[in-house]
């Protein structure tokens, strides 16, 4: 197990489309290795030759078995470049094959530290703070803002990735059960308030038991990002440079657009300030009523004054 801060491997997690991208962006640099979503369903056998089956894939000391020796290689930067190629279907395999090959490369030459970018290993923070003493970030953004995100794109979610899975439910969402079986398959809206109260209820309880857990509003950073980023390179004990300063003056410009393209979900250039409410004007009152509904029990416990 790492001791030394400067060596601690970083995980940046939270629900997808919360900012963890960004913010995982942000750090990255000649300090740090930014390796992105290990736990995706789709992630590439390269990085980590762990199989995943579920969205959100909870690990614990109970299954650890499956996941550990490869997680072990990953923050060691072994890349299984074998396994890569037999997996290579297109030219955009072979490019992120380039890609990832020359993250491990440098990291390994540069003595970089780790960034995991994952939010589907939120509820699994437990175990990577547990076996490899990571620092945690989690980011937060407004419930509305995240369904108006997850209804623009039209990205349902299958509760069935949740509920197959025992140990996950035993331990953090058996409460929601009924929930989440009741919740039609087309319901953007419900789907999303379900899911983020599902994060974020954890993601508290987590905190209250170890108060290392770092948590950021996506708000707060969009607001100000110079001083937001500032502080969590520091509690990070990352230095930030002149150079990180300009990334993220740069990321967050009012020249950027306020919406991303459909095409470009994955980009981290926005005009930070005026994309935070795009929610008010995209959703429909009775959207925003029910999203408050079913998640401001919730949100309260990070948005103490919320506006909807």
């Amino acid at each position: 197990m790492q001791t030394d801060s400067n060596a601690q491997p970083i995980l940046v997690t939270g629900a997808h489309r919360s900012g963890t991208t960004w913010v995982g962006k942000m750090l990255a640099g000649s300090q740090v290795a930014y390796i992105s979503e290990p736990l995706n369903v789709l992630h590439r056998p390269g990085v980590l030759r762990a199989k995943v089956k579920h969205w959100y894939q909870y690990i614990c000391d109970e299954n650890e078995s499956e996941f550990l020796a490869a997680f072990k290689e990953l923050l060691d930067y072994r890349y299984h470049t074998w396994s890569e190629i037999k997996s290579i279907r297109s030219l955009k395999d072979f490019l992120r094959m380039g890609r990832d090959f020359k993250i491990f490369y440098d990291a390994l030459e540069h003595g970089q530290r780790a960034l995991l970018k994952d939010p589907f290993a939120v509820f699994s923070i437990p175990w990577f703070v547990k076996r490899f003493d990571f620092n945690v970030v989690v980011t937060v953004r407004h419930p509305a803002a995240f369904a108006n995100s997850l209804k623009r794109l039209g990205w349902n979610f299958n509760f069935n990735d949740l509920l197959d899975q025992p140990l996950l439910m035993r331990d953090h969402l058996e409460s929601f059960c009924g929930q989440m079986q009741a919740v039609k398959a087309d319901d953007v809206i419900g789907q999303a308030s379900l899911l983020w109260t599902m994060i974020y209820k954890t993601v508290h309880s987590q905190g209250q038991l170890d108060q290392r857990l770092v948590i950021v509003r996506h708000e707060d950073l969009s607001h100000d990002p110079v001083s937001g980023f500032r502080d969590l390179y520091a509690a990070l004990g990352l230095d930030f440079t002149h150079h990180a300063e300009e990334r993220i003056l740069n990321s967050s410009s009012s020249d950027n657009p306020t919406e991303l393209s459909r095409r470009k979900t994955h980009s981290v250039k926005m005009d930070s300030r005026a994309s935070m409410n795009n929610w008010k004007t995209k959703l429909t009152p009775d959207e925003i009523q029910r999203i408050r509904d079913i998640t401001e029990e919730t949100a309260r416990l990070f948005y103490p004054d919320i506006n909807w």
